[in-house]
């Protein structure tokens, strides 16, 4: 007979962590691609994106402000207290949203492209709700206009 599966015990499988590195690392190309080629406020990330918005708002208050959206505190994420807050937003999402919860990256400073140190391991909707925030909020113009000179001047 099989012996019940125990994730306390469990291994990590380097196929499994090599497609999800694979998956993420695309997620996050497609994504600085969108950003960099289209305006941000013209985006629609999911079917939900108005419903996202008004929830992420209504449950993070402290992300109205544009500093907490531009600069993304993980310590403060991460924290018992952000981790239970976030736990909460995003199960709301467990049936309304694909791979709500699949593993993916945001950056830490909206004002620049992904990079090791400007990358932040989060949720699938954790990423919509900061980023369909931010993109609202004009917080990835930056990104689009530098990208569109660079495409003008070459």
């Amino acid at each position: 007979m099989a012996q019940p599966f125990d994730p306390e015990t469990a291994g990590n499988a380097a196929e499994i962590e090599q497609q999800f590195a694979v998956k993420t690392v695309e997620h996050l190309e497609t994504y600085e691609k969108l950003i960099t080629s289209l305006p941000p406020n013209k985006l629609k990330l999911t079917p939900i994106d108005d419903e996202i918005h008004e929830h992420f708002l209504t449950h993070f208050p402290e992300y109205k402000w544009e500093d907490a959206l531009r600069n993304l505190d993980e310590d403060e994420m991460k924290s018992s207290h952000g981790k239970e807050k976030w736990r909460n937003f995003i199960q709301v999402y467990e049936k309304k949203l694909k791979d709500y919860n699949f593993g993916t990256l945001v950056r830490k400073d909206s004002e620049k492209l992904y990079s090791e140190e400007n990358s932040i391991l989060v949720t699938r909707i954790q990423f919509f709700a900061i980023e369909i925030s931010r993109n609202r909020a004009g917080l990835n113009d930056k990104i689009y206009h530098e990208a569109q000179r660079r495409k003008k001047a070459s």
